[in-house]
């Protein structure tokens, strides 16, 4: 089953789950240090909340569609190049929680698109160096520098 991904970054990441708890109906599948993501029968969907600064409104951090297997991502990929979008492939990539295959594409108003699959959980929000995932998180600052070329999760 795919299912599009929504990810936002929040300022108040409680306040916000709280919300999207009552409006779905469900708790978060997985809540981490600044990141939680809901799983969302119906309508399927994989709600991303990442914690922003707190004096910003809620904004679009990335779209997504996951899918069950790499070989989904891979055919993604090819779909998408020979439909003439530039795409960015990063396999075996940490990021959000998760180890990840995932391709990358941008919208005509650089919106980022991610097709990916969720191989196995990880311990880091952090992205892998080279990744064009949402965040790095510093380990001696903790702070986290949004990266323009993309989205994770």
């Amino acid at each position: 089953m795919s299912r599009v991904q929504l990810a936002l970054r929040v300022p108040d990441l409680d306040a916000s789950i709280a919300f999207y708890s009552r409006l779905f109906g469900t708790e978060p599948a997985k809540l981490r240090d600044g990141y939680a993501n809901f799983a969302i029968a119906e309508p399927p969907l994989k709600l991303v909340l990442i914690e922003g600064t707190p004096d910003e409104d809620t904004r679009l951090d990335h779209l997504g569609v996951e899918v069950e297997s790499t070989e989904a991502v891979h055919a993604a990929t090819a779909r998408l190049s020979d439909a003439g979008l530039a795409t960015t492939e990063e396999n075996d990539t940490t990021c959000c929680y998760a180890l990840q295959d995932k391709v990358w594409v941008h919208g005509p108003g650089q919106e980022p698109w991610e097709v990916y699959v969720v191989k196995a959980d990880a311990n880091s929000l952090a992205k892998q160096q080279g990744s064009t995932c949402c965040t790095s998180a510093s380990a001696d600052t903790g702070s986290k520098e949004p990266v323009t070329a993309g989205g994770c999760c």
